[in-house]
């Protein structure tokens, strides 16, 4: 197996001993090195039993190109994002495989300002110098640990007044993964500003061994356990977090679990509450909801391809405010553009005490008026061939087409669109319709009956 086959579309991702070992990781960040020129880098790691071999041997090969390695220790994946910038360094490391199994382990690559290194970016270019091999600098560069926790912490604590939320609690369910630290934190700092909410922890120590499973929301059989979970607190709502914690989801009161296209309106909502008029950036699988909110906030809406790399640029460039892909990766510009797993449920908490309102009548309200069955994937043959069959089918009825990112087709009362897979023969379908649950059902079965013939 090549190890470099580990270089994908975002990031770096492999299995351990035959892709990712310490000499693999150590050319890696060479090649980093080189690329950038970079004179100093920001390292972190989640809690994966290999991390920390890893992790050091990214390190050994900045120090061998001459580079000053500041190591933040165990962290989310925002965490490196913002010490890159905060610092002012030329790049950064995250050791981190988020939700894949336990066999696997990656590396997630920025450059100056927390920029994303993509395949389109210089992920490339890495690849191709780690593979041809980089040779030692004149001088050899220095380590040290650094704990940056407590201007992150402070800078999360700027989208929540904790003095003006009511008395409740919330279920917050790390997984075992590298949240539980960053959850301690947050729940001192709310109680040192006098907040009368409580932290219900759930599976909140690291374990590298994950007992629990590998911490991923998205899995069915991982969902009801924090719905139960959330019942059983009385907790006002329940948030759970992947391994690296750039994602999390929520569940209301009832232990419902909230579908992230929903998330995406109440954050614009939000967030156009505090800046009239500012610039929304959002996927396209799922629009509807998130462009009647943003009209209606006298904001406006920008469409982008999904994908961290294209959100991040999108908002750069029309200088967007926050930027939202259902699939849980919320972006913030007063966060460098950088995608964070903690401000969403802090701004939600924000937004809820403001509105006097709960999650679930809140978000209740939305999926009554924009039903969608979430993401459904089906296994083809030929991707291709399906998606353009899908496409004659029902392109000619169609009032609105677009190919942003697959295949959207609009009607009246309803909309879908279709997506390839980067990695495997797989289709993958997003629908709503305009209020209407039993169109939405049948439209589901239709397309699937298409999909999968």
């Amino acid at each position: 197996m090549n190890p470099y086959d580990s270089f994908k579309a975002y990031d770096i991702r492999g299995e351990l001993e035959t892709q990712l070992t310490p000499d693999f990781a150590e050319g890696v960040g060479r090649a980093f090195t080189q690329y950038l020129g970079a004179k100093s880098v920001v390292v972190g790691g989640d809690i994966r039993l290999s991390t920390p071999e890893l992790k050091a041997a990214f390190a050994r090969g900045c120090q061998a190109l001459g580079a000053e390695v500041i190591d933040i220790g165990l962290c989310g994946t925002e965490e490196v994002y913002f010490a890159t910038s905060a610092l002012g360094v030329d790049g950064g490391c995250m050791v981190t495989a988020s939700h894949n199994p336990i066999n696997y382990n990656g590396m997630k690559l920025v450059r100056k300002d927390s920029r994303p290194i993509s395949g389109a970016t210089g992920l490339q270019d890495i690849r191709a110098l780690a593979e041809a091999g980089v040779g030692a600098g004149a001088h050899q560069g220095t380590l040290k640990s650094l704990d940056h926790s407590a201007p992150y912490i402070e800078h999360l604590m700027s989208y929540v007044d904790p003095g003006k939320l009511p008395a409740g609690t919330l279920l917050l369910n790390a997984g075992n993964g590298a949240a539980g630290p960053t959850v301690d934190r947050l729940e001192a700092a709310f109680q040192r500003a006098g907040s009368a909410l409580r932290f219900e922890k759930m599976f909140n120590t690291p374990d590298g061994t994950f007992p629990n499973g590998i911490p991923n929301p998205l899995l069915h059989d991982q969902q009801p356990v924090t719905g139960r979970a959330v019942r059983e607190a009385g907790a006002d709502f329940g948030v759970a977090f992947d391994g690296d914690f750039d994602r999390c989801f929520f569940w209301d009161h009832e232990g419902t679990f909230i579908e992230g296209y929903y998330v995406v309106g109440m954050l614009a909502e939000a967030f156009l509450q505090q800046n009239p008029g500012a610039r929304i950036v959002y996927d396209p699988r799922l629009t509807w909801n998130t462009e009647e909110l943003v009209a209606s906030l006298g904001g406006e809406a920008l469409p982008s391809q999904s994908g961290h790399a294209f959100i991040k640029e999108t908002m750069r460039q029309k200088d967007a405010i926050y930027g939202g892909e259902m699939s849980a990766h919320h972006y913030f510009k007063s966060f460098a553009y950088c995608d964070s797993g903690m401000i969403p449920w802090l701004t939600v908490l924000d937004l809820l005490a403001r509105k006097r309102t709960s999650l679930a009548a809140l978000v209740k309200e939305r999926m009554a008026r924009y039903p969608s069955p979430g993401e459904i994937n089906s296994s083809v043959a030929d991707a291709d061939e399906t998606m353009a069959r899908v496409r004659a089918h029902y392109a000619p009825a169609a009032i609105a087409e677009s190919t942003l990112d697959g295949l959207s087709l609009e009607f009246d009362t309803w909309r879908f669109n279709l997506r390839k897979s980067n990695t495997e023969p797989v289709i993958r379908l997003n629908l709503e319709t305009r209020g209407d649950a039993a169109l939405m059902q049948e439209k589901t079965d239709e397309l699937l009956a298409l999909i999968r013939r």
